[in-house]
Formats: C-alpha cells, structure tokens, sequence
C-alpha cells in the first residue's frame, strides 16, 4: 500500500472511500479539520500528500505539487507528464481502496485547486465505474485530450463542482469554462458558486456533504 497519505478511518466499519487531494503547497492534512462535518460513520477519508517538485511559476521553489505550472495564462504551456504521474498514483489509492473491500462504485475523488484537476482528470478517464467526483475551485487540465481518453465506466460519473466568485488564484471563467466543455461531451454538473476567494466557506461545506450523503453508503 502506498503509505504516504494521512488516512482518518471511520467508527464504523468502511463501506465507502473518499480519495481527497489538496492544492499546490499543502498537505494532506489540509482538509483533516472538514471531516467531522461530512458523512463519515462509514466512509474512511485518504488524503495524500502530492510529491515535492520544483513550481516554474514560483521561481522554481520545491514544494508539495501534483504537477508544475508553467504559467497562470490559459494558453501557458501544460505540465502533462507531471498530471499523468499523478493520475497513476491517484489509481494506485484507488486500487488499494478496492483491495480492501471497498466497492469501486464506492470511491469518490476530491480535490481543491490543483487537487481538485487531478480528481477531475483521473476521475473521467478511469476504467471502473466511481462515486463521484468532487471539484473545489479548480478546472479541467489538458482539456484538448478528454474527448479521445473518456472512459465509458464513467461517462454518466457524478460530479461537484465550486467556485469562488472573486477567486484570484483560478480564475472564475477558467472553471465556467471547464464546466461547459465537460456538460457539452455529455456530463451531468452539479454547480456551485459563492461570494469567496481561494478558499471554502461554510455555505459550501454544507452543499458538499448534502451531495456526498446521496453518493455514498452511510
């Protein structure tokens, strides 16, 4: 089992998993602290810590990231092989999470900023059917790709997606613009906006677990 993830495990026995990846210079234990407020009686929480890489963007400083970015245009050049490392090891949790008898169906992947990419990018093109996918202030990377690497498991896969109305990091018409490229190949949006920045606020945190408890078995 790949080891390098902060796990919260459930009081009851799990039945569900939630794969939660956080932003750029975080860590796994970013989004430790939302727990108590989600469905969780039966729903074991992983979160990995990305791998330290330089960042192009921040002078090349090594920091927690699950790819580099080259620029914050959105014609700057992509980190494609960086996405794709981790969209393996996203499926490396995802294969030890059904390993332990958790049904894939049952698997939902999350995300914030960069996280929140990985989720969304694994998540369509993965081979089993999943939960769901949860897709805080964040966008679609390497877009011009999913038409070809869609997976059928996942065509009708569930997804959240939120945003930060006055968000300076991604930009609010970055994540508009991914969310209608993904419901014109075809995918059901549940989409949400608030008054807010880079971050998550209450409001929000109560439509997430309002939509995890009708994906996942409490």
């Amino acid at each position: 089992m790949n080891t390098n993830a902060f796990v919260v495990e459930p009081p009851q026995p799990a039945t569900s998993s939630i794969i939660w990846l956080h932003g750029l210079g975080a860590n796994g234990r970013d989004f430790e602290p939302l727990v108590p407020s989600l469905p969780n009686q039966h729903t074991r929480f992983i979160f990995p810590h990305a791998p330290e890489r330089p960042i192009t963007i921040n002078g090349g400083m090594v920091m927690p990231g699950w790819y580099d970015i080259y620029g914050l245009d959105s014609t700057s050049e992509q980190d494609a092989q960086g996405i794709r490392e981790s969209e393996q090891l996203v499926c490396q949790y995802i294969a030890t999470e059904i390993e332990q008898g958790i049904d894939s169906q049952n698997i939902i992947l999350a995300g914030f900023s960069q996280g929140g990419a990985i989720a969304l990018h694994t998540g369509i093109r993965y081979p089993k059917k999943l939960g769901g996918i949860l897709a805080l202030s964040t966008y679609l990377p390497l877009s011009n790709t999913v038409d070809n690497e869609i997976h059928a498991a996942n065509r009708k896969i569930p997804i959240f997606m939120a945003h930060g109305e006055f968000d300076p990091v991604v930009p609010f018409s970055y994540a508009e613009k991914s969310r209608t490229g993904l419901e014109q190949l075809g995918y059901n949006i549940e989409w949400h906006t608030y008054p807010m920045q880079h971050n998550l606020n209450p409001d929000e945190i109560i439509d997430i677990s309002n939509w995890l408890t009708k994906r996942i078995i409490l």
